[in-house]
């Protein structure tokens, strides 16, 4: 108890010093917490940071829930206080604009425990092949725990050390997003607290509203405490193909070739397709270039074309040891349709835990080098099919230039598999693209290479697709102002605000996202 007491006296003295308010964390210590409220130096630095290191936050303290009660218990007494207390949940850290960081307010850790205490494992459902998961959960260790089992789930990110409950509020995107829709297309159930701190279970049956306005919700309406992701029979191996185009309406014609294939049997189509841009100069930076074989006779830079511009399609087919003999026909079958550059396929068998956990490795390598904790202005833009071809003269062979600090992914997806209920805003088409910039800014000296040429070059590539009518949809998106929010969302922003004013009414949670302004009684009397 006397641990307890000090505790409270340090926030409480700490919130009085910063800001000049007495919010009363002595009630959230009352009702008894479980895990750890932190106002260690170093947890309240971490929780002020993010991947993308182009803004700071301020939290006031840090909490390492391991119960969705730890969780509603802060947010209730945010949402009973007038005094300007926020609170954000903070995955593994991989925003980029700040989205997860909060100032004056509580971060809640929801990754990466500490003390004896810690949220429920990964409960799999063998029979019913689906698996229970706290919010915080780190993808890659989902995938664990259900291999146990022969099991996994049917769609991912390219990335696996994501929390469930980040991807879960964004959409969560990859080459198998053509076949199973996003992540948010694979759940059956959530546990959320809302910003009234009641913690409620939604599905497409219970509380059917929240469920939806949740998924792609950016944080907005409840925290994501649990989550019932469908699974489906895991491959023991994969077959991964990346083949060269220097043409890029060939290019585009197969992968949206390969992606109408979704509704035909797993023989006669790719588990994955995805795809990626490039330049000549830019292969050196590129991890993804580095996925080439070097003992692959063809030399990648002889066949760049005067543009200096390639096209790689990426494609993977799972299999299973057992059926290992019939691979090579199924794959040949399918690449006989396609129309790249011959002498260019390159191919590795490897297992199908390696293949999901591929960037992972790439990562080591990025670290042991000192390039992976850098600032990253990522930019990832859903396109319409109809204006893909606009966007490749326009920025490819134009704006990028022959330079790059960092891969650019592209790749098709099928609107019909995304759920026009969820929160997430996609172009008006059938057919859309991603297109993800995912670019370092290095102090290299370089001006190519700078933070301030890299954030110059993206407001470029919006201002190219505004004034050429290209009608982008920003995916993980970051805007200052809610008219940008607003336009943003579109026909959505009406029923996005319902949500808002019946979920959070106080505007508590995910303020960093800049979406809505917290509103608290009494900061409109505090003297200026």
């Amino acid at each position: 108890m006397a641990t307890m007491l000090l505790l409270t006296f340090l926030i409480s003295s700490l919130i009085m010093v910063t800001v000049g308010l007495a919010i009363d964390f002595m009630e959230i210590l009352r009702l008894g917490i479980d895990g750890q409220l932190s106002v260690d130096p170093s947890d309240v630095e971490t929780a002020s940071l993010d991947f993308g290191l182009l803004t700071r936050g301020q939290p006031l303290a840090v909490l390492h829930p391991v119960s969705a009660q730890d969780i509603a218990r802060v947010v209730k007494a945010a949402y009973g206080s007038n005094q300007g207390m926020t609170v954000s949940a903070r995955g593994h850290g991989h925003s980029i604009n700040g989205q997860a960081q909060t100032t004056n307010g509580v971060v809640i850790q929801m990754s990466g425990w500490k003390g004896g205490n810690k949220p429920p494992r990964p409960h799999v459902w063998a029979e019913e092949r689906y698996v229970d998961v706290w919010g915080g959960e780190l993808w890659i260790d989902v995938l664990k725990s259900t291999l146990e089992y022969g099991l996994a789930p049917k769609s991912w990110t390219d990335y696996l050390y994501l929390s469930v409950g980040g991807t879960l509020s964004n959409a969560g995107i990859s080459g198998q997003a053509f076949n199973h829709g996003p992540q948010i297309s694979n759940v059956y159930e959530l546990d959320v607290v809302t910003g009234k701190g009641e913690v409620l279970t939604c599905s497409e049956d219970e509380n059917t509203e929240l469920f939806h306005a949740v998924l792609g919700g950016l944080g907005q309406f409840g925290i994501i405490t649990r989550a019932r992701i469908s699974l489906e029979p895991a491959p023991n191996m994969v077959r991964w193909i990346r083949v060269l185009y220097s043409n890029f309406s060939a290019f585009t014609s197969d992968q949206e070739h390969l992606i109408s294939l979704h509704a035909e049997s797993s023989n006669q189509k790719f588990d994955y397709v995805e795809g990626f841009v490039i330049v000549a100069e830019g292969l050196i930076n590129n991890w993804r270039s580095s996925l080439f074989s070097p003992q692959n006779p063809v030399k990648i830079s002889t066949l760049f074309p005067t543009g200096g511009v390639l096209y790689c399609l990426e494609i993977a087919k799972n299999y299973h040891e057992s059926t290992a003999q019939t691979i090579d026909q199924e794959v040949e079958f399918l690449l006989k349709k396609l129309n790249f550059i011959s002498t260019s396929v390159f191919t590795t068998d490897l297992l199908y835990v390696d293949f999901l956990d591929r960037v992972h490795m790439a990562e080591m390598k990025l670290r042991s080098k000192g390039l992976w904790e850098v600032p990253h202005p990522w930019l990832n833009l859903f396109i319409p099919s109809s204006k893909i071809a606009e966007f490749d003269k326009g920025v490819f062979k134009g704006i990028l230039g022959n330079k790059t600090s960092g891969p650019i992914l592209i790749y098709p997806m099928n609107k019909n598999k995304w759920d026009h209920r969820s929160s997430v805003v996609t172009p008006d088409e059938g057919l859309f693209y991603l297109v993800a910039l995912l670019r370092s800014a290095l102090d290299s000296g370089e001006e190519t290479q700078s933070l301030e040429y890299l954030n110059n070059q993206n407001r470029q590539i919006l201002r190219y697709c505004d004034e050429a009518g290209i009608k982008v949809k920003r995916y993980l998106p970051h805007y200052t102002t809610q008219q940008e929010w607003m336009d943003h969302f579109g026909n959505k922003w009406d029923r996005f605000y319902e949500m808002k004013m019946e979920f959070d009414p106080r505007h508590i949670l995910a303020s960093g996202q800049r979406i809505f302004t917290p509103t608290f009684p009494s900061l409109s009397n505090m003297p200026s």
